[in-house]
This record gives structure tokens, C-alpha cells and sequence, in this order.
């Protein structure tokens, strides 16, 4: 039985008791205890059950890699599933309870799965609940469903809160053991900046533990030197309970601290998720020990080796009082060793190995503990907990020579390197046959574009496993006992039979066995990436980190072949889970999708303005006057603007500055039009497609230097654009010298519109503003009423129109200012609507309206806007496809209706006959419709089978209980010279 030690326990602070409860069970720990360890100290070895079969399951490991205690922590708000008690630090009050049983952990019905586990074994759902059909939905999908998952998620909202962070560093540590810290002190000394992360909260790895000299020095002293050296270097900065979760291309990092989980309530953010840009990585993970797949391998308190060493030593917790040692190296006769100073009983080493002659063998012998050589375990007797051990011959089938009593039995099959984050940048990894694992290929690092190593592995991490080869490999002196080469053991015995190989567990959580690796190759699954989906080895939480090398040599040995022909599986980010807490991080309620707020906002409130969403803004619809209605308030704004002057917060247009050497073939690569041959000081209307043809945005495109481009989005998609353009850049063009950046916010933009906007710029003073300094769709730099501001001549309304752009924080006076200038002459301001309005008067498109992601600029009329001197742009090959030039495309008209009234938006014109499902055939469809109050009458827009070659034909447009007549006419209806903006 587990229980605590009267003495010891380097982690723990005995003055600080912290009370606790498992399944509603009181319980006590102390300050430093991981939760683990404090329930192995009050006698708590059933922990969960598996997934498949609900077998009992226990602690396995001491660290990230545990796959079987995961609880849930907490309740209510607080809740939360899967948590490893052996990462999880243990605070007063802290609450857990098992899961994935019923109605008890003691006792779980769900275990009526093992008694039939031959009848469930891998891959046994994709060949069973295919009969009878009905069954599915009624029978099988509900009781899956219910049986899916292991713990239980909160129903509240999270009460926490979680940050997001930045950072950049030449060097980044992820690993604060020897190797870590030495690495870190070395770049710290040469003034690099360096961040060291180290995912426990505590340093050193597993030096302290393990023992030996570091520089003459015990491994905590040489620790604490460490430390002592790096805290005095301002451009070091040490970060525990920080975890480097994943690597990226170009050094970014994806890394998770977790701040408050053992202080909560504290007021700090519970977990900060952040983000690095790191010129270098150095993985100094270290190594995971492999557990032995022999016959109940799985029953609770069979451990690996070194877990059993660490509740020793670190938190003076004894994980049985009598313990078998099974092993095929040498490192684990330092758990034996660890054992017998807690006073506690060896029963016997069981090595694999035919003989075991090395320092530590010759030390745990000489405390008088049998060394069992060439011998195995044929089987774990016991249910809930370890009663014996049946040893026999590693050469034989499993025949029995003696049974052990005991209560704890400590695994090790050799150890694997963390390889993850060499491997998540597509470093490539060699087989040491002689210590039987996969290690970095150092030949085949991660490099970046300029061919430099983004990632060197270091330490045990680099396949270095002692403790004086990881000093000499940091240029450090070490001594530590010497150990014999391992043997290879990958099933015990090494002829079990069938009967045996069916209770040797892989992966734990999801009880994949060795019979299920086996079974996988015989039908055919050769690949170790169809054997895991097939399986599920390593699809559990923690992500094969036990499991996987002793499944894909189980798999070899099958297949005949040699473990790198069959190789591993894809290494993914991140290591270990992280909490949607972190990923979100700020992005809840309010801030989750922040409602954006031009520097005018508050004029307009003040206005009683009535808004509309626009992407994430809220732009002003109109200014309804006391008692005038919505309708009434935008014919007002429009008669105003065609005759006076009126103003519009243009602010929310996407600006996204496009720069750099190649930043006009880029754009010429963008727009259908060439941007590459705009004059400087010029602007240019353009259209933006994807790569199959269709049109996705439109706006004005400025030159603003030699290598400078500004290009105008619509409000909506000006994020949604930059994406687009970074998703070209950085993959298909990734060698293209070209500069993005999204200014949306970083200015506020006015439009000054109507026949006297000129007038009220004059008034205001400080530029020439004349068609001749200034003429239609050109630009200029100066100052207007005491404001830096920068001038389009561009008009969105047919009518003579100034933008203006100032910087953000000057956008309120400034349109303050320009209202003021204007009352002289009738200044009012106009909101989206009558924009719209006028826009459509013109017979200009609207993206969203005149397109829904099938339409190309050619159905639009603007094949004008298509360059025919160049090669190519995004799209232009799917416009050349046959159904892209078809003569009975839908194409864009206008519609005037025979009655003056206006159509319903998105009516649809009927045609002759009925489609294959009864409905009417239809022949076009309104896409904008207004009541243009400069014509007095309904107008519209619409896209009709083959429409320009039909004009002055009557459509009939019918809906719910409406049917409409309607001409189609010139989408223009007004000015259609120009004239009136080109002033």
C-alpha cells in the first residue's frame, strides 16, 4: 500500500499542510506535493479506469507523460475534465473526482466490457453496427454517444481569465534541466536575449534525483549556482510552469504558462498563452522512460521506474512497501537503490538482460536484493492493486518459475528522447540500435530560409542519457555511476503466447494491447500511420508519449522489418494540451469580436444616428430628424448631397499598404488591372478575384511611391483581404520581396460630397483643390484647416467628392471642423443607406449585393477593369473555362419598373416552364433596389440570363404574393458622362 515517509522528500514543505478531497474523500498533503504524490500518500492507488474496457488504472508516471490518472478538478464554473494529477500542483482546497465510470470508481459497470474484450478488439467498430440500418440511429449512435468522452465539462462560463502575450528572443530554452541551464547561461553570457521556459515548477531535471557530480559539485548546488548566474543577467529571463508547446516556421513558438492553477482566485490570469519569435530553440525536453509490455502491465501500482524514484525522493512517498524491479538497463538498480534508503523492501530485480554486471547491479546486490537475470514477467496477479508477480524465462513462452509477493512494481525498458519539438519544424530522426530509440539527427536539423538550424536538441533530449554525456556535450565535467548497454525488449517474454500478449498494454487509455498491433499488421495496416487511426495507439491524451516506440516495434517485429523501415508517426503541436482558455484569451464576451468604432463615433450618437453592422462596425444608416422617419431621413441626406453638400465617415474602408521591391507585380498578380503602371500621385479603380475567377472585393488602388502601394478595401472585408494577400505571400510567393500591413484604424477618412464640396474645403484652407491641382482620381499631401490630411479625388456617389484621410486621432476634430466650414452652405451628414443609394443611381456595384461568390467581373460589365497586357492574375485561367464565357451567363442590368415602384430585394424574374423539381424556371434576380429620390421613381440592379444583349425587354418578377413587371435598361441612371464628379 502507498503511504507517506516519516522522512524525506526534497519538494514538500511538512509546515504547510493542505487540506483536500478525492471523491468527496477528506484528505491531506503538504505545500509541493503534486497531486499525485498526495494521493499516493493517503493510500489512494485506483485512480480511473481505462476508456474501452474500464479497467482499473493507477499512476503510471510522474510528469507530462502520464496516460491513465487523469481527474476532474474542481466544480461547477470551475470544472474542469482530464487533468493529470501528476502535473497538477496541489493547492488547499482543491478538489477532484475520477471519471469515466459508473456508479463508483470501486465499482464500474462499464467493466462488463473486459469481461468481453476478445469480442472487442482493434478496429472492431469499423466492423460492427452496420446491421440492422435501423439500429443506428435508435440504438448504436445513443449508446456510443453516451459512452464517448472520459470526463465531465463545465456547463458554466468560465470565471478565470486568460492572457495572450508576445515575445522575442535570439535564443529560446524550452527545458530547465542541466542541459537547459547550462545552454541558457552560455547565450546569456554572450549578450544574447534569452528566454529559458520549463514546463514543472522546478529546475533541474531529473539531476537531483538521479544523483552524481557536477563539477565537483551535488546536482542542486550546481542548480542553485545556475540559477544564481542567470537571475544577475537582465537579458535572461527564467520562466517556470511555462511549456513550450509547439514550433513553427520562420522561430515562432507557440508556448503555455500555466500562472495561477495552484493559486486560485489570486487575481492573476489563470493560464497566458504566448506567442515567440525566437532567431534559435534549444530542446533541452530530456527523455521519457518506456514502460514493459508484459501481461497486466496496466494493474495499479505497476509504475515506471524512475515515477517510483521521484515520490521516493522528491515527495517522500512510498508507492508500496514491497517492490519488484523489472528491467532491461541499468538505470532502474537506481530505483532499487532509491527503495532500500526509504527503508523500504526490494523483493528482487528481474533484468532481462543474461547478465547484469555493472556498477549499479554489483551496488543493489551487494544491499542484498536477488538480481533475477534473463528472467521476465510472465504476469501481474491482482485487480485494483498488485498482489504478486509471476516471473519466468525472457527466452521462454511464459512458463512460470516463481511468483513474488509484492504491492509495487517498477518498470523500465529503456528511455526515449522528447524528440517533439525537433520534429514539429521537420527534423529528421535516426535509430540508435544500440540504446534502441530515436534521437535527432543533428545532419538533418531544422533550418530556416537562410539555411541557419532553427532547433538543436541537447542533453537527453540529443539521445545523451547519462549524466556525465550531457555535461560533456555542454562542456562541463561530470561524474556519475557507469552503465552497461540495454537489450532490446519490446514484449515479455519474448515468446509469450497469444494468452499473454492479449493482457500487455501499449497505450493505457485507450487499452490498446499488444494482440492489437499484431492484429493491425495481419490485415494489412503496414503503415504505423494507419496501425495508429486503426488502433487508436497514441490517439489518447497524451499523444502516444509511452506508447508509440514500443507499438511501432511491436508492428516491425510483425512485419519482418526493421524498426526505421517502419519509422514513426507525425510529431504535432502542442507537447501537451492546452486550455481553450489560453487559445482564446482575451477573445470572450465583449471582446470577442470587438465592436469596431470610427473616431466620429460620438458625433454620431450625439446625432441620434440609427446604425446598421457593417463587418464588425456600426456604421451609421441615417440621421432621422424628431418625427421624420428612416425613409424620410435618407431621401432628405441624398437630395442633399446632389444639390449641396454632405458628408459621410468613410473611416471603416479598408487601407492596407502594400510595399517593397515586388509589391507591383504582386499587385499586378492581385487585380485584374494593372497596378504595376499607376503613376505616382494617381489612384485606380480595382477589381480583386480568387483563384477561380470569381470576384471578392473591389476599392481604389493608390500609388504612393516608387515602391508603395495603398489599396482600399470594402469595411467588411479589409481583414478578410490582408488574409488573402499574407495567405499568397507567405505561401505560394514566399520569396517575393513584398511588405503588407492592414491601416484600417490607423486613420479616419472623411468624404466631402456634392456640387459645393470644393467650397467647403476652400473655406477650411491650406491646399489648391482645383481640378487642375488636383484632378478626378488623383491624390495629393497637405494640409487643410490646420490638419495634416491626405486628398483623394475619388467619388463613390457620381457627384464632385473629396476622401480625406487624417491620422485616428485627429478624425473628430477634424470632421468637426469640416461640419462647421459647411453650414455655410447646407452641410448635412449622409449615412450608409443614402450611399447606397447613390451609388446604385450610378449603376456602381456593391460587393455582397452584385455578388454572391459565383459572379465574375465580366457578368458585372467590368471587362474594361480586365488587363489584356499581361500574363496573368489570380483568376484569370477559371474566367477562360467554358462555362466562364458561356452566352447564357447572368449578367448585370439595370430594372425600372413599369409602375415606378420599387422591386422587392432579391426577387427573382420567372421564366417559361418548370425545372426537374416542379419549380418555376427564373431567368435573373434583383440584386440592389432602391427609391432614388433624384429620379423620383424605384430603380434596380439585377444579373439576367444574357441581360445587355435584352435591353428594353419586360421581365416579370414574382415572389410571396407579389408579382412585378419590370424593364430592363442601362444600369446607369444618372450622369452617365461623368460630368458631374470630373468638375
Amino acid at each position: 500500500m502507498s503511504t507517506r515517509l516519516s522522512r524525506g522528500g526534497r519538494l514538500i514543505d511538512r509546515a504547510r499542510p493542505m487540506a483536500f478531497t478525492f471523491n468527496g474523500k477528506p484528505m491531506r498533503g503538504f505545500a509541493g506535493d503534486s497531486l499525485a504524490a498526495a494521493l499516493l500518500a493517503n493510500g489512494q492507488v485506483l485512480m480511473g479506469r481505462s476508456f474501452k474496457y474500464h479497467r482499473p488504472r493507477g499512476v503510471v508516471g510522474s510528469g507530462a507523460e502520464e496516460p491513465n490518472a487523469l481527474v476532474n478538478l474542481g466544480r461547477n464554473a470551475r470544472q474542469e475534465p482530464d487533468q493529470r494529477v501528476t502535473t497538477t500542483e496541489l493547492f488547499d482546497g482543491l478538489e477532484a473526482s475520477s471519471q469515466n465510470h459508473w456508479p463508483s470508481l470501486e465499482f464500474d459497470i462499464g467493466v462488463l466490457n473486459n469481461a468481453v474484450s476478445k469480442m472487442l478488439p482493434a478496429g472492431f467498430y469499423y466492423k460492427t453496427f452496420m446491421a440492422p440500418r435501423a439500429a443506428w440511429k435508435h440504438l448504436f449512435e445513443p449508446v456510443i454517444r453516451q459512452a464517448a468522452g472520459l470526463g465531465t465539462a463545465a456547463k458554466e462560463a468560465d470565471p478565470d481569465r486568460y492572457e495572450q502575450t508576445y515575445a522575442y528572443c535570439d535564443v529560446l530554452i524550452a527545458g530547465g534541466g542541466v542541459a537547459g541551464l547550462a545552454a541558457a547561461l552560455k547565450a546569456g553570457q554572450e549578450g544574447k536575449r534569452v528566454l529559458v521556459m520549463e514546463m514543472t515548477p522546478h529546475w533541474g531535471g531529473r539531476a537531483p534525483v538521479d544523483g552524481g557530480l557536477i563539477e565537483g559539485q551535488e546536482p542542486q548546488a550546481w542548480i542553485d549556482a545556475q540559477l544564481a548566474a542567470l537571475a544577475k543577467l537582465p537579458n535572461v529571463r527564467l520562466m517556470p510552469r511555462t511549456m513550450v508547446a509547439g514550433l513553427h516556421n520562420h522561430g515562432y513558438a507557440i508556448c503555455y504558462e500555466r500562472v495561477a492553477d495552484h493559486t486560485p482566485g489570486d487575481g492573476r490570469p489563470r493560464h497566458r498563452l504566448w506567442r515567440v519569435r525566437a532567431g534559435e530553440t534549444v530542446a533541452a525536453t530530456g527523455a521519457i522512460e518506456r514502460p514493459l509490455a508484459f501481461a497486466g502491465n496496466d494493474v495499479p501500482g505497476v509504475m515506471l521506474a524512475s515515477a517510483v524514484r521521484d515520490y521516493i525522493v522528491n515527495w517522500a512517498v512510498s508507492p508500496g512497501d514491497r517492490v519488484v524491479v523489472v528491467t532491461n538497463n541499468d538505470d532502474a538498480y537506481r530505483t532499487a537503490l532509491a527503495v532500500l534508503d526509504a527503508g523500504l523492501t526490494v523483493v528482487a530485480v528481474v533484468d532481462a538482460r543474461e547478465r547484469a554486471g555493472g556498477d549499479l547491479p554489483q551496488a543493489v546486490r551487494a544491499r542484498g536484493v536477488r538480481v533475477l537475470e534473463g528472467r521476465g514477467i510472465a504476469g501481474v496477479l491482482g485487480g485494483k492493486a498488485v498482489s504478486h508477480v509471476q516471473v519466468c524465462s525472457q527466452a521462454g513462452e511464459g512458463g512460470v518459475t516463481e511468483t513474488l509477493d509484492c504491492d509495487c512494481v517498477a518498470m523500465s525498458g529503456g528511455w526515449s528522447p522528447v524528440v517533439h519539438l525537433f520534429s514539429h519544424l521537420g527534423g529528421k530522426l535516426i535509430w540508435d540500435e544500440a540504446a534502441a530509440m530515436f534521437r535527432p539527427d543533428g545532419s538533418r536539423a531544422p533550418t530556416g530560409a537562410d539555411g541557419a538550424v532553427l532547433v538543436t536538441a541537447v542533453g537527453a533530449a540529443n539521445g545523451h542519457l547519462t549524466l556525465d554525456a550531457i555535461a560533456a556535450e555542454a562542456g562541463l565535467s561530470a561524474t556519475t555511476e557507469a552503465e552497461a548497454p540495454l537489450t532490446p525488449v519490446w514484449v515479455m517474454p519474448a515468446g509469450a503466447k497469444q494468452a499473454l500478449r492479449f493482457k500487455a498494454f501499449l497505450d493505457y487509455q485507450n487499452d490498446v494491447k499488444v494482440s492489437d498491433v499484431e492484429l493491425a499488421a495481419r490485415e494489412g495496416y503496414t503503415s504505423v500511420e494507419h496501425t495508429k487511426r486503426y488502433t487508436t495507439l497514441g490517439m489518447a491524451s497524451d499523444q502516444g508519449k509511452l506508447s508509440n516506440i514500443n507499438g511501432l516495434a511491436i508492428l516491425s517485429d510483425t512485419l519482418g522489418q526493421a524498426i526505421p523501415t517502419t519509422g514513426t508517426t507525425t510529431f504535432r503541436p502542442p507537447y501537451t494540451p492546452i486550455s481553450f482558455g489560453a487559445m482564446a484569451g482575451e477573445a470572450r464576451g465583449e471582446l470577442f469580436q470587438p465592436r469596431r468604432r470610427t473616431p466620429m463615433q460620438d458625433w454620431h450618437e450625439a446625432q441620434g444616428f440609427h446604425w446598421e453592422p457593417v463587418g464588425f462596425w456600426r456604421r451609421p444608416y441615417c440621421y432621422p430628424k424628431a418625427g421624420e422617419s428612416h425613409a424620410d431621413a435618407v431621401k432628405r441626406e441624398i437630395s442633399n448631397a446632389r444639390t449641396n453638400v454632405g458628408v459621410l465617415d468613410a473611416s471603416t474602408l479598408g487601407k492596407i499598404l502594400v510595399k517593397g521591391p515586388d509589391a507591383g507585380k504582386f499587385l499586378d498578380m492581385m487585380y485584374t488591372n494593372l497596378m504595376s503602371t499607376l503613376p505616382v500621385g494617381k489612384c485606380r479603380y480595382g477589381l480583386m478575384c480568387n483563384e477561380n475567377g470569381f470576384l471578392i472585393d473591389d476599392g481604389v488602388v493608390v500609388r504612393l511611391s516608387e515602391d508603395s502601394w495603398l489599396c482600399h478595401t470594402t469595411s467588411g472585408g479589409a481583414d478578410r483581404i490582408h488574409a488573402h494577400m499574407e495567405d499568397w505571400l507567405q505561401c505560394e510567393w514566399w520569396d517575393w520581396k513584398v511588405y503588407t500591413a492592414n491601416l484600417t484604424e490607423q486613420y479616419a477618412q472623411v468624404a466631402v460630397v456634392g456640387p459645393k464640396a470644393r467650397k467647403v474645403l476652400e473655406k477650411l484652407g491650406g491646399m489648391d483643390l482645383s481640378k487642375e491641382a488636383l484632378p478626378f482620381m488623383a491624390w495629393a499631401d497637405g494640409t487643410l484647416g490646420g490638419f495634416p490630411v491626405r486628398v483623394y479625388r475619388i467619388s463613390f456617389s457620381g457627384e464632385l467628392s473629396y476622401e480625406i484621410a487624417v491620422p485616428a486621432n485627429m478624425g473628430a476634430a477634424f470632421w468637426e471642423k469640416v461640419v462647421a466650414a459647411g453650414q455655410e452652405f447646407g452641410v448635412m451628414p449622409y449615412g450608409t443607406e443614402a450611399l447606397h443609394v447613390m451609388r446604385a443611381e450610378k449603376g456602381f456595384i456593391m460587393i455582397g449585393d452584385e455578388t454572391d461568390g459565383t459572379v465574375i467581373p465580366q457578368d458585372l460589365g467590368l471587362g474594361w477593369a480586365i488587363s489584356k497586357k499581361k500574363a496573368d492574375y489570380l483568376g484569370k485561367r477559371a474566367q477562360e473555362r467554358s462555362f466562364m464565357v458561356s452566352k447564357d451567363r447572368w449578367r448585370l442590368v439595370g430594372l425600372e419598373t413599369l409602375d415606378g415602384s420599387v422591386l422587392p430585394d432579391g426577387i427573382y424574374a420567372v421564366a417559361p416552364g418548370n425545372n426537374v423539381n416542379g419549380q418555376r424556371n427564373t431567368q435573373g434576380r434583383v440584386t440592389s433596389t432602391y427609391y432614388s429620390p433624384t429620379l423620383k421613381k424605384g430603380i434596380a440592379m439585377g444579373l439576367v440570363i444574357n441581360g445587355p444583349e435584352r435591353m428594353g425587354e419586360v421581365l416579370e418578377f414574382v415572389g410571396k404574393n407579389v408579382a412585378v413587371k419590370a424593364r430592363i435598361v442601362d444600369p446607369c441612371f444618372y450622369d452617365k458622362e461623368g460630368e458631374k464628379s470630373d468638375v
